[in-house]
C-alpha cells in the first residue's frame, strides 16, 4: 500500500488495523561513471515497497534527497544539510504521529544518511514530547540499511570479493540494473581506483576518488545480481519490519 496512491480514508481504515509506516529514504549523488544518481534512493524505493507488498505495510514517500555534501563536487548532486534532513524527518513522522502513526521503519541506501538519521529521530522524540502528543511515548523509529543486511553483505562478498568497495558498489548498481534495465550505463572504468580514505570536504573527497568511486568494481554489475540482492534484502528486511512492528 503506497501513500500517495492511496485516500485519506484508506489511511483512516488502515490505521484501525496497524500503526507502522515503512518510509524509504535514499540520496541525490554521483555514483561513479556508470553509476545512476539517484541509485541510493532508487534500491531503497525498490526493497521498501517490496518489504511493503510482503508485510501488508503502507509505504511512505521517498526521500530522495539525503546528506551528501561530501559528493557535491560531482555535478548533479543535490545535498540536504544535516540540520535540514534532521527538520524534514522530523516533520514527517509528526504530520503522522498527530493521526496515531507510532512506529517508523526507515530503509535507507545512503551511508551518509545513518549519523543524520540516527540524530533527527532523538530530535523527534524529544520535540513530540514538548507538543504533548498523547502518544508520544509510544512513537519509534528504526534505521534499516538494506546494503548492511546479513544476506546482502554475504552475497556481495561472495561475488564481487574486495572488489565490492564502499561506494558506487557492484551491489547497489546491479540493483539498479535490474529495477531499470533500460537505464543501463556503460563507461571505460580505471583498473586503478582509489580506497581508504577519510571524508572531509567535497572537494578533497574529488581530489581523492576522482571518478567517485572508493574502492569499487561496478563493471561486475548485473540485473541478475540485482534481482539476487532486491530479493534477499526484501526478505530480511521484511522479518526486521515485523519484529519491529509487534516488539513493546
Amino acid at each position: 500500500m503506497l501513500l500517495h496512491l492511496s485516500t485519506w480514508p484508506e489511511v483512516e481504515a488502515y490505521l484501525q488495523q496497524s500503526q507502522g509506516m515503512i518510509f524509504p529514504i535514499g540520496s541525490t549523488e554521483q555514483h561513479g561513471p556508470t553509476g545512476l544518481i539517484g541509485t541510493d534512493a532508487i534500491c531503497a524505493e525498490a526493497i521498501a515497497r517490496g518489504v511493503g507488498e510482503a508485510t501488508g505495510a503502507i509505504v511512505g514517500p521517498t526521500i530522495n534527497v539525503g546528506m551528501a555534501l561530501h559528493h557535491t563536487a560531482f555535478p548533479g548532486t543535490i545535498s540536504l544539510r544535516p540540520s535540514t534532513l534532521i527538520q524534514v524527518v522530523r516533520d514527517y513522522v509528526t504530520s503522522l504521529v498527530k493521526v496515531g502513526f507510532k512506529k517508523f521503519y526507515f530503509i535507507n541506501g545512503h551511508g551518509g544518511n545513518i549519523a543524520t538519521l540516527k540524530a533527527a529521530f532523538s530530535e523527534t522524540y524529544a520535540y513530540l514530547e514538548d507538543l504533548q502528543i498523547s502518544h508520544a511515548h509510544q512513537v519509534q523509529c528504526q534505521l534499516a540499511n538494506w546494503f548492511m543486511c546479513r544476506s546482502v553483505y554475504e552475497l556481495a562478498k561472495e561475488l564481487y570479493a574486495d572488489q565490492e568497495g564502499s561506494h558506487a558498489t557492484p551491489s547497489e548498481v546491479a540493483v539498479t540494473q535490474f529495477v531499470y534495465p533500460e537505464a543501463i550505463k556503460q563507461a571505460p572504468l580505471s583498473s586503478e581506483v582509489a580506497r581508504g580514505h577519510n571524508i572531509y570536504s567535497a572537494t578533497d573527497f574529488r581530489n581523492r576518488y576522482p571518478d567517485g568511486r572508493m574502492g569499487s568494481n561496478p563493471a561486475l554489475a548485473t540485473p541478475e545480481h540485482g534481482k539476487q540482492f532486491y530479493d534477499l534484502a526484501v526478505k530480511e528486511l521484511s522479518n526486521g519490519y515485523l519484529q519491529f512492528l509487534n516488539a513493546d
